[in-house]
């Protein structure tokens, strides 16, 4: 009798645990509950139909700057929607400086996966670009964070001297072209500049190789957001036109430049 009065008393010694552990539970399944309902409300939301390209200019934020961007030049087909992304892939005719007809455009690229998802961004920033020999009347656009990188101009100053041949060459229309050194993360690529004011004008170029054609990249800080544009090196024959146009081109994006 003892031992089962005994075992009576340690069972009414563990019923006040499990009234304690009830507004425990009941408090979770609150918390959880009201996590749900905030990430439901913030989670982003795109439209369930695809947007038309013909559809007027989408307004979408990169890095906490506003773009104003007509979705038929945007090449990824997930990123034509309006609001906050991290990346944006976009193709130009030249020199209208249009977005190419749908008739004339590629699919998502080259540097696309099958899936439609973005590019990888690896290698060095020349390794990525569209093969404009292609498309020659094509100007490809990225923009993205620019992150915890140098802004182009810094890295103008600062980086790119450590890396070139102690002698620049003359290029077309009065430019220089600075090969980099064998062995540096720009190997196989000239920087070309204007020698009087290298902000003005300036870009990296891969060299022709056989039948490859050489190709071009000159980036411009908007904010914090980095833009990218690639075209063939061809083009530098009229440094002028081309500078001119990618200024209008940074108009139309982003109108509050102007």
């Amino acid at each position: 009798m003892a031992h089962v009065a005994l075992s009576r008393n340690r069972g009414e010694r563990r019923k006040p645990g499990g009234f304690l552990l009830l507004p425990v539970m009941i408090f979770v399944a609150a918390l959880l509950l009201a996590a749900s309902f905030v990430a439901y409300v913030l989670w982003p939301t795109w439209p369930s139909s695809p947007i038309a390209l013909d559809a007027p200019s989408l307004p979408i934020t990169i890095a906490g700057t506003l773009f104003e961007v007509p979705p038929a030049a945007i090449r990824i087909a997930i990123e034509r929607h309006p609001g906050s992304q991290q990346r944006l892939d976009l193709a130009f005719s030249w020199p209208s400086l249009q977005p190419p007809q749908p008739d004339e455009e590629p699919d998502a690229g080259p540097d696309a996966n099958p899936n439609g998802e973005p590019p990888a961004l690896a290698g060095g920033a020349n390794s990525s670009a569209p093969a404009a020999a292609k498309a020659s009347g094509r100007l490809f656009v990225t923009i993205a964070p620019l992150g915890q990188m140098l802004s182009p101009a810094e890295r103008l100053r600062s980086i790119y001297p450590r890396y070139v041949a102690p002698q620049a060459a003359a290029g077309a229309q009065g430019l220089a072209v600075d090969p980099f050194r064998a062995g540096t993360p720009y190997e196989g690529e000239d920087l070309v500049y204007l020698p009087d004011d290298p902000t003005r004008f300036y870009a990296r170029c891969t060299r022709p190789s056989g039948v490859v054609p050489g190709t071009c990249m000159q980036e411009r800080l908007i904010g914090d957001a980095d833009v990218t544009l690639r075209f063939p090196r061809d083009w530098l024959t009229d440094w002028q036109s081309v500078s001119a146009g990618f200024d209008r081109l940074i108009g139309q994006l982003h109108p509050q430049a102007n």
